[in-house]
């Protein structure tokens, strides 16, 4: 393993920035000084004028594998993830088939383990009929239990009022929620169906997966945590009125009910379905420029404890179908961390609370052992950020398998120079160095 030592970077880390030096040895953060001299033996890396930052960690991605590989796979969504800045991603059990034994849970650690180029974990998925074995889910090293309650891709819907209460009151690990009211969806489709048949257009998908059906999950997911205490996040917040039912108050590694913000959320509205259409597809849906509002509110007011993707690639013959034959989702592992620096350069965000909602806040509230901060000791998932270096979004620099972005053709004002995994050299300026795996992420379950 190389060992490197980082040189007069920016380092944004725990509320600061500062200019210093990293070092790092056999894997791990060794040393972080305003100056160190470099030992035989190490490689040196100017990073003046340039930001060091923990690696981010992607709380919400859909890889695809195993069952739907012609989207993506292991392999290559963790290659845009790291050219991104994502050291750490946590996946959905959402493939096929769907992870719902511990069998087909630890099928997709082996797949990881041989061709992830970061730092993984995945979901237990649950089910209608799969309590005892959620229950058997080792809690040291899977990051969560996925309850879809409202359908989305894969369609793992638990919609049974008995059965939400056995996963609420009997799992003791961390519970992640999908959140929509699944009657109310169907009840809407049903009068836009009636108005517009086949035809009906990408305008109506925040209207259909609206507000109240956001609502109606959330607040009945809350409930059901805060009767049995469990350990709640819920996922891809998508509307203003949802913000309202978390707290501020209480510090985060104390905190019994978290929630997400995406990217999409923060960045697009339905304004912009005229000129993205299907390509800006994802459920939750993208809603009102009024519920972007209340989402960044949230996050900077703390009641939005981590920004994640839900990194969910579709091929682009998949995604130009008729709405009601376009999946939803769409890639963002790639251009995540570089489009929230966007908003740094708007003054909408500061570079430090980037760094907690994307590396720091994951790190805590899914207790993740040794990573998400510049710590000595910590394993080294280091990112190095050029903000002299622009990056361009185009089809032919798309790492995702799909390859496509919703950001095509948008010009960020920053660039990823490097990305360590494991203190290992992963990818600089376009390269990627494909030689090792990353390692199974392990939490903290006291």
């Amino acid at each position: 393993m190389n060992n490197y030592l980082i040189k007069a970077g920016t380092i944004v880390n725990e509320g600061k920035q500062f200019v210093g030096d990293v070092l790092i040895i056999n894997g791990r953060i060794s040393k972080i000084a305003s100056s160190i001299d470099l030992p035989s033996g190490v490689s040196e890396i100017n990073a003046e004028g340039k930001y060091v930052i923990p690696g981010c960690i992607d709380d919400q991605v859909h890889f695809r594998e195993p069952g739907l590989t012609h989207k993506g796979t292991i392999f290559t969504e963790s290659r845009a993830a790291v050219a991104g800045g994502i050291t750490s991603f946590m996946e959905m059990p959402n493939t096929v088939p769907n992870a719902l034994t511990q069998s087909l849970l630890e099928d997709k650690y082996q797949i990881a383990a041989q061709s992830s180029l970061a730092n993984y974990s995945f979901f237990m998925g649950a089910s209608n009929d799969n309590l005892e074995e959620v229950l058997k889910t080792n809690h040291q090293n899977v990051c969560g239990l996925k309850i879809f309650m409202g359908s989305s891709t894969g369609n793992m819907l638990v919609d049974k009022a008995e059965v939400l209460e056995s996963l609420f009151s009997r799992v003791s690990m961390l519970i992640a929620t999908h959140c929509e009211d699944e009657h109310t969806v169907r009840t809407n489709l049903a009068h836009f169906q009636e108005k517009y048949g086949e035809q009906i257009p990408i305008e109506a998908h925040p209207l259909i997966r609206s507000e109240e059906a956001c609502y109606l999950s959330s607040s009945l997911a809350v409930s059901l945590a805060k009767k049995h205490k469990s350990r709640l996040h819920i996922l891809h917040i998508s509307t203003e009125k949802e913000t309202h039912l978390f707290d501020h108050s209480i510090p985060l590694a104390e905190k019994h009910i978290t929630a997400e913000a995406c990217i999409h959320h923060l960045w697009f509205s339905d304004q912009d379905y005229a000129e993205k259409g299907n390509f800006i597809k994802w459920n939750p849906a993208v809603k009102t420029a009024n519920d972007r509002e209340g989402i960044w509110k949230a996050v900077l007011e703390n009641r939005i404890d981590v920004i994640a993707t839900d990194h969910a690639p579709h091929t682009l013959a998949e995604k130009s179908n008729p709405y009601m034959s376009a999946p939803s989702g769409g890639p963002l592992v790639q251009h995540a961390l570089i489009a929230m620096l966007e908003k740094v350069q708007e003054g909408k965000i500061s570079f430090e609370r980037v760094v907690e909602k994307m590396a720091h806040a994951p790190a805590i509230l899914f207790r993740i052992q040794e990573r998400g901060f510049l710590r000595e000791g910590y394993h080294a998932d280091i990112v190095i950020v050029d903000p002299s270096r622009q990056t361009t979004v185009q089809k032919e620099n798309c790492l995702s398998k799909c390859a496509w972005s919703p950001f095509e053709g948008y010009t960020f004002s920053h660039a990823i120079d490097r990305t360590f995994i494991n203190g290992r050299l992963a990818y600089h300026q376009g390269e990627l160095f494909e030689g090792q795996s990353g390692d199974r992420l392990l939490f903290n379950i006291a």
